[in-house]
Formats: structure tokens, sequence, C-alpha cells
């Protein structure tokens, strides 16, 4: 191990982690969302991939905090609030015609429950960190996601309308 890495602060290195997680998420959902024309976009894949990164650095913390101690599993507890979230986010989604509603919702609902978990776990700064990233990807991407798909509708629009 390079000896820098021991002055490294763990959840610096948490945040960085989710940071990454979210980004790239967020990037295949804008694919998803402007290329592909999908219903679930930048948002949702990037608020998934968080949420999957926090419930990893938790299982982690976890098991490193608790081997040896205790004589139980307790990342099969997150496990089982994973699972059944699962089940009220899928009650969340909706189809109407031909579009898709409440994904984002869902997914949204589903990064609560893994922030529910890190808190449970006493992974504060982790937590509070995450639900600023959350907030970045709810308010800021939909910005982003939204200029992305006019600027393509429009060059759409113009390449369709050129004669050439």
């Amino acid at each position: 191990m390079h000896p820098a890495a021991e002055f490294i602060d763990p959840t610096s290195i948490a945040f960085a982690k989710l940071f990454v997680a979210m980004i790239l998420g967020g990037i295949i959902g804008t694919e998803r969302a402007v290329l592909a024309r999908q219903a679930a976009g930048t948002r949702t894949f990037g608020l998934v991939s968080l949420g999957a990164c926090l419930f990893i650095i938790v299982n982690n913390y976890v098991n490193s905090a608790y081997l040896g101690i205790v004589d139980f599993q307790p990342t099969y507890v997150a496990a089982a609030i994973v699972t059944g979230i699962g089940f009220i986010g899928g009650g969340l989604i909706i189809f109407r015609r031909d579009s898709l509603h409440g994904v984002t919702t869902a997914a949204g609902l589903w990064i609560a429950a893994a922030l529910g978990i890190a808190v449970g776990y006493g992974l504060y700064a982790v937590a509070v960190y995450t639900t600023i990233l959350v907030l970045i990807m709810f308010v800021g991407m939909w910005y982003v996601e939204d200029n992305f798909k006019q600027w393509f509708d429009d060059h759409e629009h113009h390449d369709q309308s050129d004669p050439a």
C-alpha cells in the first residue's frame, strides 16, 4: 500500500465512490433517454447506480465493524429491506398507453431505503452526502436531460426538413 493511502479519510473515499457511481449511471441513463428515447433516463439510472453503491458501502462497513463481535449476519437485514422496497417501488410504476411513469420516483424510494440503512448503521456523513447527490440528480440532471432532449429534437427536426 502506498504510504499516502494511510492518510486518506475513508469517508472521502466513500464520497468519491458515490459520486463516480452516480455519474456513470447518469451517463448510461442519458443515452437511454436521449438516443434510445426510453422513459427511464439520466435520473433513474443515476439514482439506481448511486443506491447500489451506497448499499455496498454500508455492507462493507458493517462486515468490518461487526466481524467476530456478534454471531449474526447484519447485512441480511439490509437485504430484506432492499427486497421489500423493490415491491413497493414496483407498485409505483404505471404504464399509460405508450408511456411509463413513476420509475424515477421508484428509484428515489429505493435510494431512500439505502439512506435509511446507512443512517441506521451510523454512516451519517455518507448518508448526508448521498442525499446531496440525489438532489443533484433529481433537480440538476432534470435540466441537463431536458436540454439534451430539446437539442436532439431540434437537430432531428432540422435534419428531416433539410432536403439535401
